[in-house]
C-alpha cells in the first residue's frame, strides 16, 4: 500500500549539501524529510570521495615512509621491507566512513529530520514518489531542496566495468594493481595515481591537455610534475586515450603516434557531471544553465520554493560549497534574509605536494599592472625543513591591489599546505589588506609563517629572504 507524506521541507540527496540543509532546517524548527537515494548519508564526499580518498592517501604516505626506511634508511630510521595488505587498508577506510555515517545519522535524528532511504521520482515540482524497500511513499512539500550531487563522467569508448574503473572502485580495490593507467590529469586522477605509486604500483597518466592540472598556473603544478617524474610515473601529456583491449590501453600521443600501454586497471577520471537523470527533474519546470540547474544568489530555481545546492548548481563542484549553500537555503525558508555570495571558495588538491588556491591567481590578472605579486619559498621556513617539506619547490604566493593593498588571491604548493586553506579564505572573505596579515603575529615554527613572510615581501620588507 502506498503511503503519503506532507512536509514543510523535502530534501533530495543526503550529501554534504543535503544533510547540512536538513540539520539546519531541523535546528530552525522546520518539518523536514530527507530522501537518501545515492551513496548513503554524507553522499559522494563521505562515502566514495573526499574522506575515503584522503584516508587511502594517508595510508599510502605511511607506506612510502616505511619503504624509504627499508631502502637504506631515512632520518636515521631503518626498517625491514614493508608489505601492504590493501584489503585491510580498505577495511580501515570503511570503518572511518561507517563512523562518520553514524555521526551524520545521529545529527539528523537530533534535529528531528525524517530520513527515507529510497529513490525519488518527481511528477511535478513539489511531489515525488520514493521507492523504498518497504514500498512506495508519495511525498508533497511546500519547499523542495534539490541536492542530488554529481557522478563520474564515463567515456563512450571506456565504459566503467571490469578493469575500467572510476574513483569509486579505485577506493575499494582488494590489491594494489601492478600497472595502473590513469586517464585524466586533474586532481582526482593525480591524487589517486600518486597514492597508488606510493603503494608500489607502476603508474602512467594520460592527459589530453599539454600539462597536468590545466586549471592551475604552471608554477603551482611544476612541483607536482617533478614529484611524478622523480618517482617514475609515466606521463603522456597532449595525448588521447582510446579503447582498452586485452590488458592494453590504446593511446594517441601528442605527435600522432599510436601506443599501447599495459594496464591491470584503467582509472578514468576525466571529470564529474551533475546528477540530473532518473529522478524526474524534467517534470519540475526549472530552468537549466547548460548541464546545471540555474539558481540565483539565494539558491532559488525558476520554480517558486524549489531550491538547489551543491554540484547540481555548477562549478566549483566542492563539498564545502554545497554545505554553505544548504545552510543559506534552510535559513531563507525559515524567514531569514540570506544570500549566497562568497568572496572566495578555496580549493585544495591533495597531490604530492599539495596545492591550495583561493581568490584570483596569476592567470586571472595576466596583463594587469595594478596588482602586486609576492612569493615566499617554504625552503626558508624552519618548520618546513624540520618536517621534510622544504625541498620540493613549495611556496606561498599572495596577490594584492597596488592601490590599497587589498588581498585578491592566495595560493600555495607544498607538503601539508592544505591546512592553511581556511586562513587564506578567511583573510579574503574579511577583505584583509597586506598590512592585516603582516600585523598578525604568526606562531613559530609553523608553515603559516610563509603566508606572513609573503605578505611582508609584497610590502617590500620580508625578514627571512
Amino acid at each position: 500500500m502506498t503511503q503519503t507524506l506532507t512536509t514543510k521541507v523535502l530534501i533530495i540527496g543526503a550529501g554534504t549539501g543535503g544533510y547540512v540543509a536538513g540539520i539546519r532546517c531541523g535546528q530552525l524548527g522546520l518539518d523536514t524529510v530527507l530522501v537518501d537515494g545515492g551513496d548513503g548519508l554524507g553522499g559522494t564526499c563521505l562515502n566514495v570521495g573526499c574522506i575515503p580518498s584522503k584516508a587511502i592517501i594517508h595510508a599510502a604516505s605511511k607506506f612510502e615512509t616505511v619503504s624509504k626506511a627499508a631502502a637504506g634508511g631515512t632520518l636515521g630510521i631503518t626498517a625491514s621491507k614493508p608489505a601492504i595488505d590493501l584489503a585491510q587498508t580498505v577495511a580501515w577506510k570503511d570503518g572511518i566512513v561507517k563512523k562518520l555515517n553514524n555521526g551524520v545519522a545521529a545529527l539528523l535524528k537530533k534535529s528531528r529530520v525524517k530520513v527515507i532511504k529510497g529513490w525519488a521520482n518527481f511528477t511535478d515540482a513539489k511531489t515525488c514518489t520514493v521507492k523504498t524497500a518497504e514500498g512506495d511513499i508519495v511525498i508533497s512539500a511546500e519547499h523542495v531542496i534539490l541536492a542530488t550531487g554529481s557522478e563520474p563522467v564515463e567515456l563512450p569508448f571506456l565504459k566503467f566495468g571490469g578493469d575500467v574503473i572510476s574513483s569509486t572502485e579505485a577506493l575499494s580495490l582488494s590489491a594494489v594493481p601492478n600497472k595502473l593507467v590513469v586517464v585524466g590529469g586533474g586532481y582526482i586522477g593525480l591524487e589517486l595515481g600518486i597514492a597508488f605509486r606510493k603503494l608500489g604500483a607502476e603508474v602512467a597518466i594520460v592527459e589530453m591537455a599539454d600539462r597536468l592540472l590545466p586549471l592551475y598556473d604552471k608554477a603551482l603544478t611544476d612541483p607536482v610534475q617533478k614529484w611524478l617524474e622523480k618517482h617514475g610515473v609515466e606521463l603522456h601529456l597532449g595525448a588521447r586515450a582510446g579503447s582498452f583491449e586485452q590488458g592494453q590501453l590504446n593511446i594517441t600521443t601528442k605527435d600522432g603516434a599510436a601506443l599501447k600501454l599495459k594496464a591491470d586497471k584503467v582509472l578514468v577520471t576525466v571529470g564529474r557531471r551533475p546528477r540530473t537523470q532518473g529522478w524526474g527533474l524534467e517534470n519540475m519546470g526549472v530552468v537549466m544553465a547548460g548541464p546545471f540547474v540555474k539558481i540565483d544568489d539565494r539558491c532559488a530555481t525558476s520554480m517558486k520554493n524549489v531550491w538547489a545546492v551543491g554540484d547540481l548548481t555548477g562549478e566549483p563542484m566542492l563539498a564545502h560549497k554545497g554545505s554553505a549553500q544548504g545552510e543559506v537555503v534552510a535559513e531563507i525558508i525559515a524567514g531569514h534574509d540570506r544570500r549566497f555570495d562568497p568572496i572566495t571558495i578555496a580549493a585544495v588538491c591533495f597531490t604530492e605536494p599539495e596545492i591550495v588556491s583561493a581568490g584570483l591567481g596569476p592567470l586571472d590578472v595576466e596583463g594587469r599592472d595594478d596588482v602586486i605579486t609576492a612569493v615566499f619559498p617554504l625552503a626558508a621556513i624552519g618548520r618546513a625543513l624540520a618536517i621534510e617539506a622544504g625541498e620540493d619547490g613549495g611556496f606561498v604566493r599572495v596577490l594584492a591591489s597596488k592601490s590599497d593593498h587589498r588581498l585578491l588571491g592566495i595560493q600555495a604548493v607544498g607538503q601539508h599546505v592544505a591546512e592553511m586553506s581556511n586562513s587564506f579564505a578567511q583573510m579574503l572573505e574579511m577583505g584583509a589588506v597586506l598590512e592585516d596579515v603582516a600585523g598578525v603575529i604568526h606562531v613559530h615554527p609553523t608553515l603559516g609563517e610563509a603566508f606572513h613572510e609573503a605578505s611582508l615581501r609584497a610590502l617590500g620588507h620580508a625578514i627571512h629572504i
